[in-house]
């Protein structure tokens, strides 16, 4: 028997925002989002490895002319432009935020971690629609430790619009503890973000050498 409409549920949207508007000063006038993995920018990667999990895309960059948009050039994504990047990283979440559609789920994805894979994407969103939409998922290294990406439901798009300075999404993820669920990805893909050119030049080194799990 065919279901009614009323009892087809339809599946939840999650948009992934990417804060990709900071200076990255530790590297020295390099930019960490454009550096190459698997050979392309890593930024690039990122949301275009998204795309292909999640329902939309959403990058927030410091201005829509510069090297990281040419970057996204192809990519079905929207650019939200951060006015004051100089803020921190909330006022890069609250512009990604304010460009995703209303009513969607928001997975937070820093552009600096060159290790998540199109797999973790999908393992968090299949975790997060299994719990209909209402609880909080965040990753974990393989040994429990929380890292990122982390998917906050519909419901806290006022907190995230409310956000402001360096400090991320923290407050939002402790006023929500009591709905947090952890998911583990393998290895330390969920912690892993390079900031300066020496852990860059370290990564490389360990991924020449096999080590670096990319299951």
């Amino acid at each position: 028997m065919a279901e009614s409409p009323a009892s087809v549920q339809e599946p939840l949207t999650i948009t992934a925002v990417l804060p990709a508007a900071g200076f990255g000063r530790r590297m020295r006038g390099g930019d960490k989002l454009l550096e190459q993995v698997s050979g392309e920018p890593l930024l690039r990667r990122l949301a275009r490895m998204a795309g292909r999990v999640l329902d939309h895309v959403v990058v927030a960059l410091p201005a829509p002319d510069g090297a990281r948009a040419e970057a996204l050039s192809g990519l079905n994504l929207t650019v939200a432009t951060v006015k004051w990047p100089e803020d921190g990283m909330s006022s890069s979440l609250v512009a990604g935020v304010e460009a995703a559609p209303e009513g969607s789920a928001y997975l937070v994805l820093p552009a600096d971690m060159p290790e998540i894979t199109e797999e973790d994407l999908a393992l968090l969103a299949a975790a997060f629609r299994a719990g209909g939409g209402r609880r909080l998922v965040r990753a974990t290294d393989c040994e429990g430790r929380p890292g990122h990406p982390v998917i906050f439901p519909a419901d806290c798009r006022a907190a995230l619009l409310g956000l402001s300075g360096d400090a991320g999404a923290r407050e939002v993820l402790r006023a929500n503890r009591n709905r947090l669920e952890s998911v583990a990805l393998p290895g330390r893909r969920a912690l892993v973000d390079l900031d300066t050119p020496e852990d860059w030049a370290e990564w490389r080194a360990t991924q020449a050498a096999g080590t670096v799990d990319r299951k």
